[in-house]
């Protein structure tokens, strides 16, 4: 089998409506759960792990809890997709919705997001790391930006090694830091291995970037993550696709690694 063959998972997707304002972008930015599998395929992807975006936006407005419940539904009668059930530390009934929510066999891991809820990680990873850690969760988290730095996050993995946190954004250093190295960075600050990051970035097609991830923290912590639809899922595929760096290193990009991680 070809690389371009290969089903791939990614681990970091979304559906339903955008909402930041902009009339235009925001129709452009919209797509329903349907419609995010219909893309994957175009991308050679057989399942992608999504949360949804209602339970993100508004910025500081978005109602998780309800967003969770819907996602559920959807996600079970969509196939193709998997759930991240969304906990927000200032929605304090998305806990205990998470708890009877991870027990599912859709619903796959813990999904947080620091910016659009605006909450400093520093002061609320400990909470949301002892609440992961109770399930030996895996938890995709938002990074690279103020209320998200990556290496905030590094202490709290530390202190929990049985948490599994993909870092969201290769290369995102956003408009406070503009440093593409900070994911890298904060994987090898880590001490236990269980930090990841995913490729679900503009960053991400800039030239160079994945060869040079590869060679500083190898292809093992790399997972495939297109932020569909958001962006366009095909042009994140073909990046990794044709990355200068070996079969088996895409190979594990694009989806030995996520088997490995959720033993799929």
């Amino acid at each position: 089998m070809s690389v371009h063959e290969i089903q791939a998972i990614d681990v970091h997707g979304h559906y339903g409506p955008y909402r930041r304002g902009q009339q235009l972008i925001d129709r452009f930015l919209t797509l329903d759960a349907a419609g995010v599998v219909a893309r994957a395929r175009l991308a050679e992807t057989r399942l992608t792990i999504v949360s949804p975006l209602s339970g993100l936006l508004p910025r500081n407005e978005a109602d998780a809890f309800a967003a969770n419940e819907e996602a559920a539904q959807i996600v079970a009668e969509t196939e193709g997709l998997l759930q991240w059930v969304i906990v927000h530390p200032l929605q304090p009934k998305t806990f205990e919705q998470a708890r009877r929510m991870l027990g599912h066999p859709k619903c796959v891991g813990i999904k947080i997001h620091p910016e659009e809820h605006c909450y400093p990680i520093r002061e609320h990873g400990r909470t949301l790391f002892e609440f992961a850690a109770e399930f030996d969760a895996v938890l995709l988290a938002h990074s690279g930006d103020p209320n998200s730095s990556p290496g905030d996050f590094v202490s709290f993995a530390n202190a929990h090694t049985n948490v599994r946190l993909i870092l969201a954004h290769l290369g995102n250093g956003g408009a406070a830091y503009g440093d593409p190295t900070l994911q890298v960075r904060a994987i090898q600050e880590c001490r236990n291995g269980n930090i990841f990051v995913d490729t679900s970035s503009a960053r991400s097609i800039t030239p160079g970037l994945i060869e040079w991830a590869v060679a500083e923290i190898s292809s093992e912590r790399i997972l495939f993550g297109t932020d569909t639809p958001l962006y366009f899922a095909p042009m994140q595929r073909i990046r990794i696709d044709q990355a200068d760096i070996s079969d088996d290193d895409k190979r594990r990009i694009l989806c030995k690694n996520a088997e490995e991680l959720w033993g799929l």
